[in-house]
C-alpha cells in the first residue's frame, strides 16, 4: 500500500515588529433572503482588481467575533462577514418540515443566496469552525464562484464524539421569568474557553488558553443572547456534519489553517490527510494585536496568490 507524505505545517512564531497600519472601517448592512434578512459586517471597497473575501464565523456567536480580522483584511480588499441564519442579527433558519435540524448544505445555500442578493458572484472564502463546515459545502457546490478557500479550525469528530456532543454541547435554551437563560449563556460562553468540551468540567478536559478580556467575553455573550432561541440550529448541524467524505470533494486552492491554541488542532493531521493538496498553516491566532496582524498577513499572502 502506498502512503502519501503530508506537507509539514508552517508554524508561525513571533517575528520582528512590523509597522501597524490602521484597520479599515467596519460597516454593517442586511441582505434580503426568503427567510427574512442576513446581517453582515463589511470593510473595504469593491474592486475589479481583487475578489471580495466572504467570511463565515464560528459558533456560538456571530460575525462580530470576526470583526478584528475583517478590519485588518479590509485594508486591501472588500471583506464581508455574514451572520449565519439563527445567529447574531440574522433571521432564524427555516426548519425542515419533517423535523430535525437544518443541514450544513442548507446554511451554505442561505449564505450564497445572501451573496446573490448583494450582487457578489465570484469571491474568496474564509470559514472558522462551524463557518469552515459551511465554507466547505459552498466550495463543493460552487467551485466556479470560489477563488481561494481558507479553513481556520476544522473538526473531524468520530461517531461517538458526535453522539456525545449532540446530546450535551448545544442544547436549546429555555427562557423563563427568572432570567436563568442569562446566567446559563454567560457560563456556556465562558466555559468554552476553560474546558473542551465545555460540559466536561474537570482537570482532564481543562484548556490552557485562559479567558479573554472581560469586554470581549461580554460582547460574545451579547451576540449569543440575541440568538437564544435559535443559536443551536447551526451549531448542532455542524456537530452532526460528517465531513470525512466531503473534504476530499473540495477542489479549490485551500489554506488549511488552525491556531496553535485552538481546541480543534487535535484533528489537524487527520483533516490534512483528507486534503493533501491544501497548504497547512499553524497560526498564532488573533488574540493579541501582534498575532492578529501576523495571521492576517499570512491569510492575505495566500489570497493574493495567482497560482494554486
Amino acid at each position: 500500500m502506498t502512503t502519501m507524505a503530508l506537507a509539514t505545517p508552517e508554524l508561525l512564531s513571533p517575528g520582528p515588529p512590523h509597522t501597524v497600519q490602521a484597520p479599515a472601517t467596519v460597516r454593517r448592512g442586511f441582505a434580503d433572503v426568503a427567510e427574512g434578512q442576513v446581517h453582515f459586517r463589511e470593510a473595504g471597497r469593491r474592486s475589479r482588481a481583487r475578489r471580495p473575501l466572504v467570511m463565515l464565523h464560528a459558533s456560538p456567536g456571530s460575525a462580530r467575533m470576526l470583526e478584528p480580522l475583517v478590519a485588518q483584511l479590509g485594508r486591501h480588499r472588500h471583506v464581508i462577514a455574514t451572520d449565519t441564519l439563527g445567529n447574531g442579527d440574522s433571521s432564524a433558519p427555516r426548519l425542515p418540515a419533517e423535523g430535525g435540524m437544518p443541514s450544513i448544505a442548507y446554511f451554505a445555500d442561505a449564505h450564497v443566496r445572501a451573496l446573490d442578493a448583494l450582487g457578489i458572484a465570484a469571491f474568496d472564502l474564509y470559514g472558522s469552525h462551524t463557518g469552515a463546515n459551511i465554507a466547505c459545502e459552498i466550495a463543493i457546490a460552487h467551485p466556479q464562484r470560489v477563488g481561494r478557500l481558507v479553513l481556520d479550525g476544522v473538526s473531524l469528530y468520530s461517531a461517538e464524539e458526535r453522539e456525545d456532543m449532540l446530546k450535551h454541547y448545544a442544547p436549546g435554551v429555555k427562557i423563563d421569568q427568572a432570567g436563568s437563560q442569562l446566567h446559563w449563556i454567560w457560563n456556556f460562553v465562558r466555559d468554552v474557553y476553560l474546558f473542551w468540551p465545555w460540559y466536561r468540567r474537570d482537570a482532564a478536559h481543562a484548556r490552557s488558553v485562559g479567558l479573554p478580556p472581560a469586554d470581549e467575553l461580554h460582547d460574545k455573550v451579547v451576540e449569543v443572547l440575541k440568538a437564544t432561541r435559535t443559536y443551536h440550529y447551526a451549531y448542532r448541524s455542524a456537530i452532526g456534519y460528517d465531513k470525512a467524505p466531503r473534504l476530499p470533494l473540495v477542489r479549490v486552492p485551500t489554506l488549511l489553517a488552525c491556531g496553535a491554541g485552538d481546541m480543534l488542532l487535535a484533528y489537524f493531521e487527520r483533516v490534512q490527510a483528507l486534503m493533501p493538496d491544501a497548504r497547512p498553516l499553524i497560526t498564532r491566532g488573533t488574540a493579541t494585536p501582534d498575532a492578529l496582524a501576523e495571521t492576517a498577513r499570512h491569510f492575505e499572502a495566500f489570497l493574493n496568490q495567482t497560482s494554486p
